[in-house]
């Protein structure tokens, strides 16, 4: 399934653009699923998927809905431990959604479309819209974080210890986890592995909308580092709401000048490697099918070209002034990462184990060191033009030795 992932900047109209592209689709013969959590002109807001056209449906994400089964659910399985300590239970019509149900309720539509109900559906394109771009990146970086923090709190290996757990509770003098505590988290990794699949999937892209200025540049050029650190890839830009560019009237002139600099650096920056579509504005707010179409954004490729496998490479350098290693290891070896749009000020590197703790402004990402890397230690890091290279020595206690 070709997937699809629109955001941009607050207000940059990108429900506009999945809905232009989720139509552009089914234009195009694919049977298409947009999924939103905001309302669009002319189409239906159901919790389930709807049709729109003969090969387009929509659905909307109920977030309330999903906080509430997801609570109700949860003293369910817990209802042993409540009794116990004498809770009383929380009636769903009692519950209000927490900060961050959206995000868990997104997540969970995704994997409905990926590996849930809606999977066998026959779906050739998933069009979701995502929240705006900050809460995006972070979004489609969750899945990877809270496997890695499930994996933490609940080791398998404990979970496999189950039948000592009496015992255990005797020896340590504190009770140990029931077993449905590690069947919930082991039915929401599976859930979230699903999710991550989907997101890292080599035909799952994203496309963005931003309206042409300076906010919108510095947001973008932010994002950019963002994307080359999670290893996504864009397949299109919008520019939105772009002014004609000749007019009599001043004040439209120069906010016509304004936008047409600003896509100038848009076009020089991006452009490369990320086509940029300029869509007119229409004096108007679209609302129809047929404004949508006006966009003329284009349908996206059937395969797609998202997420890049590993963005890291290798690089042996030129031996320093101690010369080449000795026994047969090189002298320094470079861990590289294009972070275009980085600076020094904002980066922060940690390694613990075989772990690399990676902080770029407001992105943290944590990666497995590459194997060959693990017998060195870091001896620096340097970014040069847009790229991150951290440096290895091979340590002589754990490298192999040559005959």
């Amino acid at each position: 399934m070709r997937t699809v992932l629109v955001t941009g900047p607050g207000g940059a109209g990108r429900t506009t653009l999945a809905a232009a592209s989720a139509l552009a689709a089914a234009a195009s013969g694919r049977r298409t699923l947009l999924v939103s959590a905001e309302p669009i002109p002319g189409f239906p807001f159901g919790p389930e998927p709807t049709p729109v056209t003969d090969r387009l449906d929509h659905a909307r994400i109920d977030s309330g809905a999903h906080f509430r089964a997801e609570l109700t659910e949860l003293q369910q399985r817990a209802s042993s431990v409540l009794d116990m300590v004498g809770a009383g239970r929380l009636d769903g019509e009692e519950l209000t959604e927490l900060p961050g149900s959206p995000q868990l309720a997104l997540l969970h539509t995704l994997h409905r479309a990926a590996a849930g109900d809606w999977s066998t559906a026959g779906y050739d394109t998933l069009v979701v819209d995502l929240p705006p771009l900050d809460q995006a990146l972070a979004l489609l970086a969750l899945p990877e974080q809270l496997r890695r923090y499930l994996r933490r709190l609940l080791p398998a290996e404990r979970q496999a210890a189950r039948a000592l757990r009496p015992v255990l509770a005797q020896l340590a003098g504190v009770p140990v986890p029931a077993q449905w505590l590690y069947e919930a988290a082991a039915r929401k990794d599976e859930e979230l592995a699903a999710v991550q699949a989907l997101v890292e999937d080599g035909s799952t892209t994203l496309r963005l909308a931003a309206e042409p200025g300076p906010a919108a540049e510095d947001a973008l050029r932010t994002a950019r580092t963002g994307l080359a650190l999670y290893g996504f890839r864009a397949d299109l830009l919008v520019a939105n709401r772009v002014l004609p560019r000749h007019s009599s009237d001043p004040w439209f002139a120069d906010l016509a000048a304004q936008q047409e600099k600003c896509l100038g650096h848009w076009h020089e920056e991006w452009a490369p490697h990320v086509p940029v579509h300029e869509a007119a504005h229409l004096g108007r707010d679209p609302r129809t099918a047929d404004d949508l179409a006006a966009l003329g954004i284009p349908a996206p490729d059937e395969r797609g070209a998202g997420r890049v496998d590993d963005p890291w490479w290798i690089e042996e350098e030129e031996p320093g002034e101690d010369g080449p290693g000795e026994e047969g290891r090189p002298s320094v070896l470079a861990w590289c990462l294009p972070l275009p749009g980085a600076t020094k000020e904002d980066l922060r590197l940690v390694r613990r184990g075989e772990e690399l703790l990676l902080t770029v402004g407001p992105f943290h990402r944590i990666v497995r060191v590459a194997s060959a890397l693990r017998r060195c230690t870091v001896a620096g890091a340097a970014l040069t033009d847009g790229v991150l290279r951290v440096r290895f020595t091979p340590d002589p206690a754990l490298w192999p030795r040559t005959p």
